[in-house]
């Protein structure tokens, strides 16, 4: 699942794989810590193993 993007990724490619949400989407699920994330500077970086993890919970509480 996602072999295409690095193993930590930013908020444009978080986008794309939920599925091309908007990046204030994004952010507002960052900003509630939703995703775990961290960040250098003012760059959000989320491990790829988290939105995973994201995905998964969505799934699961269904």
């Amino acid at each position: 699942m996602f072999e295409q993007y690095p193993d930590v990724v930013n908020v444009p490619q978080l986008c794309e794989m939920l599925g091309g949400i908007s990046p204030k989407s994004v952010y507002k699920l960052l900003q509630a810590n939703r995703v775990p994330h961290f960040k250098i500077g003012r760059a959000y970086k989320i491990p790829k193993i988290q939105v995973i993890t994201y995905l998964q919970s969505l799934m699961q509480s269904q």
